[in-house]
């Protein structure tokens, strides 16, 4: 008998889903060998992040890598976090205590000023 090869990188993800972690929806959609997990809000996507414990982290990245993917955490159209083949860990990241996931700080001050920006449009609307 013989035994069937495990998969090789790169490996592909060709869907669009969507998912809820902690009463949170995320969409997720895929280039091919890219995810891209959009939260509507930069603390629905924080949210979701306290629900992965630190060690599921490094197994998480090291299947991300053996497979060739990369998943991108988004808010509000920026890229905020990213894990995987081509996201290494940079300075930053080793700092605040996410490595091996990639903070990305310009998305994350931008995704910051989007939701300042709504909660302004909200309190124009309710008192404007």
């Amino acid at each position: 008998m013989t035994e069937t090869p495990a998969p090789q990188a790169p490996l592909s993800v060709e869907t669009d889903l969507e998912i809820t972690i902690d009463g949170t929806r995320a969409d997720i959609r895929s280039t091919g060998d890219r995810l891209f997990v959009e939260f509507q809000s930069l603390g629905g996507a924080i949210r979701a992040a306290r629900d992965v414990p630190g060690a599921r982290m490094d197994e998480i990245a090291a299947l991300l890598d053996a497979t060739d993917l990369t998943v991108e955490v988004r808010s509000r159209d920026r890229t905020i976090v990213a894990i995987g083949a081509d996201a290494p860990a940079g300075p930053l990241s080793r700092w605040v205590g996410t490595a091996p996931a990639q903070v990305r700080a310009a998305g994350l001050v931008a995704a910051v000023g989007q939701e300042v920006g709504a909660g302004i449009r909200v309190l124009r609307d309710l008192f404007g």
